[in-house]
């Protein structure tokens, strides 16, 4: 607008001039004034026509320089609404990095700083106030502010512990060198408070109190271990005194020896768990006074208290799978016993069943011992602790390919145990032979059988080795059908076969065991060429006295031949006797 008004004025000023002058000239000169006046006035229109240029030009630029400079402010302070706008926004879903010394927040930072994030921002600056707060003296005003072109920088100990951008200042809402300033009491305080933990003072004063805890430490131990030895015989005379033997029936289970043994064991126990009590309070009080080993105190006491927290957790959790099992393990029980009472009923005879025999009820009960066994311990198997586990499960597998490899001989004699079970070749008390064993059967196990032979010797025959040996039972054909003894006798064809026959037949039935009915009968079992063989048969009942009723047929027979005068010899020696006498006693011959 200035500019305006000087142009205007000017060019008024020009044309006063040239009207004042072209007045007072002559006219002679008024040409010649008026050629120069006009030369004039034509240089000095273009020099002002320039100026006016000039001074236009500039006008054009100021007023374009001051509305970009006006636009470049209002764009500047838009883009800064904008920008603490969004920031707004940002503050309210991002976190931010927080600066935690000593669990204690002091600051978050949100922009990065260069190439550094936040998070690595914080890390370093913690890492360099725990230098700063754990050295042994600190000085006041440790930490400054140093201002710089794009930054404030928090010094200290001549290295930048935090520096403070303006993207801080505008995450904050306060100007940069006012966020530094805040930020710079902030650490310091917390430095001045980790130095009173830290520091020389601390550190001296821990000392002393960590000698006094030591001292005194030791001065119970040496207590504890004197009056424990000072009362051991006391306490051993006094609790002998009042002692009696633990008797079961006629076992005497803990004598008085024993019990002392024991007594003086707990003694012994009850010292060292003093002993050890005094060490968990005093260790863990020890590592308490200096803040560097205070964490190592909850560590010790989570060494010892962990345990025992999570068994007792472990032991709270599982019981109500502990009364699952309790009430799986009460209903097998009493199927049990009801199965038992049903099997001893069948064994003594008691309740019949078409059949079935009275010997099978204790093998079935056992048969169905295991198999109900077997679904109780499926069924807990998934409730016991840890069942689920890998290591577990492992174990299992293992220990059942253990069994399965190294039980294969033992299956086969459980299975021809069973099997002969309900075959019932024999049980106990029957007389048997199997193979060149010929005994009485007195122990008959799923696994084994055992016999006691005629000399009194036990010998134990594996149950897969009885199905595949033929078994004769003794006991079961006299019981039966009576069990036939018979011998043979060679005599010569001079003596006849009717008086043969009536010897045979009386000796036979003076013998103990022998029956009378069916009555005895002597069989011709041979002719040959010198003698005939004659075989005497008779029935008994008594299969485990076989051997005595052998023994007294073959007394008796030796008694009514030499008694009949018939010499029991073979014709092989009666044909060259040349003079010899006749082989009998002296009682016997004619």
């Amino acid at each position: 607008m200035k500019s305006i008004l000087r142009k205007r004025f000017l060019t008024c000023c020009l044309w006063i001039c040239v009207a004042s002058l072209w007045a007072q000239a002559p006219d002679d000169t008024i040409q010649q004034a008026e050629d120069s006046v006009v030369s004039s006035l034509v240089s000095q229109i273009q020099d002002l026509s320039s100026q006016l240029q000039d001074m236009n030009m500039q006008n054009i630029m100021l007023q374009e320089e001051l509305q970009r400079t006006g636009r470049k402010v209002m764009m500047d302070s838009i883009s800064l609404a904008n920008r603490m706008r969004l920031i707004d926004s940002l503050r309210a879903l991002t976190p931010g990095a927080p600066l935690v010394v000593d669990k204690d927040t002091l600051l978050r930072l949100y922009a990065r700083r260069g190439g550094l994030t936040p998070e690595l921002r914080v890390e370093a600056a913690e890492e360099k106030l725990h230098g700063l707060g754990h050295r042994l003296t600190l000085r006041a005003d440790t930490l400054y502010v140093f201002e710089g072109d794009y930054s404030s920088d928090i010094m200290g100990g001549g290295e930048v512990v935090l520096s403070v951008t303006d993207i801080d200042g505008l995450w904050a809402g306060k100007p940069r060198a006012e966020l530094a300033a805040e930020y710079t009491k902030l650490l310091q305080a917390k430095v001045d408070e980790m130095h009173e933990e830290y520091g020389l003072r601390r550190k001296l004063w821990g000392m002393a109190l960590a000698g006094v805890i030591i001292i005194t430490q030791i001065f119970l131990l040496v207590l504890t271990n004197r009056l424990f030895l000072r009362w051991k015989k006391h306490v051993m005379r006094r609790v002998v005194r009042r002692l009696n033997p633990i008797v079961l029936k006629d076992y005497e289970f803990l004598n008085i020896h024993k019990q002392g043994i024991i007594v003086m064991t707990l003694y012994k126990v009850l010292r060292y768990f003093l002993i050890l009590l005094q060490l968990f309070v005093t260790i863990p009080l020890l590592f308490s006074i200096f803040p560097e080993t205070e964490t190592l105190t909850y560590t010790i006491l989570g060494y010892i208290w962990n345990p025992f927290k999570d068994i007792l957790l472990s032991i709270v959790n599982y019981v109500p799978k502990l009364c699952q099992i309790i009430v799986i393990w009460f209903c097998f029980h009493y199927l049990l016993r009801l199965i038992r009472y049903f099997a001893d009923e069948i064994e003594l005879e008691h309740l019949k069943i078409n059949g079935f025999y009275p010997d099978w009820a204790k093998p079935t009960y056992y048969i169905l011992r295991v198999l109900l066994c077997s679904l109780m311990v499926v069924m807990i198997w998934p409730l016991l602790p840890s069942s689920n586990s890998q290591v577990f499960q492992g174990v299992s597998v293992f220990i059942g390919l253990v069994v399965s490899l190294g039980s294969t001989s033992i299956i086969g004699n459980l299975m021809a145990g069973l099997v002969m079970t309900y075959m019932r070749p024999f049980r106990i008390g029957d007389f048997i032979k199997v193979g060149d064993t010929i005994g009485e059967v007195i122990e008959k196990t799923v696994l084994v059988t055992r016999i006691r032979t005629r000399k009194n010797e036990v010998v134990t025959i594996q149950n897969s080795s009885l199905m595949g040996s033929q078994t004769s039972n003794f006991t079961m054909a006299a019981k039966n059908f009576g069990l036939i003894v018979h011998t043979k006798v060679t005599i010569g064809y001079d003596v006849p076969w009717q008086k043969i026959k009536e010897i045979m037949e009386s000796a036979a039935l003076a013998t103990p065991g022998v029956k009378h009915k069916p009555h005895p009968f002597m069989m011709i079992t041979a002719l040959n060429d010198f003698y005939v063989e004659y075989e005497i048969n008779a029935y008994t009942e008594d299969a485990v006295k076989l051997p005595a009723v052998y023994s007294s047929l073959h007394a008796n027979l030796l008694k009514r031949f030499f008694e009949e005068g018939v010499e029991i010899m073979s014709p092989h020696i009666y044909a060259r006797r040349d003079g010899i006498d006749v082989q009998m006693p002296e009682e016997f011959k004619a």
